[in-house]
Parts: C-alpha cells; structure tokens; sequence
C-alpha cells in the first residue's frame, strides 16, 4: 500500500486535555484561560493573540510546572492503536499543536510519532517569564508542517489526512486530501471531509480504511 500521512492536532485530539489549561490550574488562572481558549476555538478571535494572552497568565511559574501537567495530560483513547496501524500500513504520524513542546514531546515520543511541531515557552532563571518563543504555531502553521512533512516523506498531497477539533486546524485540514472532524466544534464540523463523535482515535484507521 502506498504510504501516507496522517497528522493530529493535540490538545482535545490525541490528548484529552488543554494542555495549557492544567498550566493555569498552577497560576490561578484557569477560568480566565477556558474563557480566551473557547473563543479562539470557535474563531472568534486570532489565535496567536489568544495564545500570548493566556501565556502572559503563566509568569513567574516555576519550570517544575511542566512534569505536573505532564502527569495529570491524559492520552485519548486509541491513540496508539491509530498509531500503530498506520504504520503497519506504511504510513508516518504527526503531531502539530498550539500548544508546548515541554509538555508534548515526552507523549509524541512514547507513541512513536514521527513528527511533533509545537510552541516552546520562554524560561529564564527557572521560571516562565510569560512569553512564548519564536512564532507561533498557529493554523498556518499548523497547515505548513503537514505540507513540509508529507514532502519529507514522499508523501502525495492526495494521500494526506488531518485530524482535530478547533478553529486552529481548519488551515491543516483544508490542504489535506481527507480532513476529520474529531469530537470537534460545529465550525469544524461543518467544513470536515468526516466527523467522529466517539472520544476514540482508532476510529479514524476505518477512514483510511484500515478497518472494519
């Protein structure tokens, strides 16, 4: 079977959480980042003036912040039976999210992702300073990666899928041969190729059918 290309969005995708959320819950500041997260997601406002807002809440934390979350961030269920199916079929798996490398990569690398592109935060004397470093991945980004990985793999652009929830993965999913609504906002739902209701990644292998 020919390889292809299937790449996740992250927080409410292959994680279960807002990764940035359980950041908050050590700030206090959580509720004031579910309120700027659900209006970016439903696009109303621009995400990467969404992110600096809710980042800027998280200064002065320390970086010992970053293994609490990892250890309350929940894997969405079949996660890695998505994964491994795709790569019995000869296919690579990405992840690309709005939200940190610091808390992702450790997930990306147990699930045996094949690319993973993030925001990293700025740390200085060990402690966030509220600030997010370089640009940030937005969904032009989000549509540039799954562009750059399916070259990189000598993927076709008609053998490409994404997969996510929000207003942010509307970029990837447009230049995507086969975009998936997961659990998502009625905005994304409504301009998905397909929509999965189950809280449940492996559903997506009967898509690309792999299954059932």
């Amino acid at each position: 079977m020919p390889r292809f290309l299937v790449v996740l969005d992250a927080d409410s995708t292959l994680l279960e959480d807002e990764v940035i959320e359980l950041l908050a819950d050590a700030a206090g500041t959580r509720a004031r980042v579910q309120a700027v997260t659900e209006r970016a997601m439903r696009g109303e406002i621009d995400f990467a003036a969404s992110l600096r807002e809710r980042v800027a809440t998280l200064a002065g934390l320390p970086v010992e912040v970053f293994a609490r979350a990892q250890q309350a961030v929940r894997v969405t269920a079949g996660a890695d039976a998505l994964v491994r199916g795709v790569h019995a079929a000869g296919g690579t798996v990405g992840v690309v999210s709005g939200g940190f490398h610091e808390v992702l990569d450790p997930f990306a690398a147990t699930l045996g992702l094949d690319h993973c592109r993030a925001n990293r935060l700025e740390v200085r004397d060990g402690a966030l300073t509220g600030l997010v470093l370089g640009d940030v991945v937005d969904a032009a980004a989000k549509a540039v990666a799954l562009q750059e990985w399916a070259a990189d793999d000598g993927v076709g652009p008609d053998r490409t899928v994404a997969v996510g929830d929000g207003a942010n993965d509307l970029g990837m999913m447009a230049v995507a041969a086969l975009s998936v609504a997961f659990d998502a906002k009625p905005l994304v739902r409504a301009q998905a190729d397909l929509a999965v209701v189950d809280r449940d990644l492996s559903v997506v292998l009967a898509a690309l059918g792999l299954r059932g």
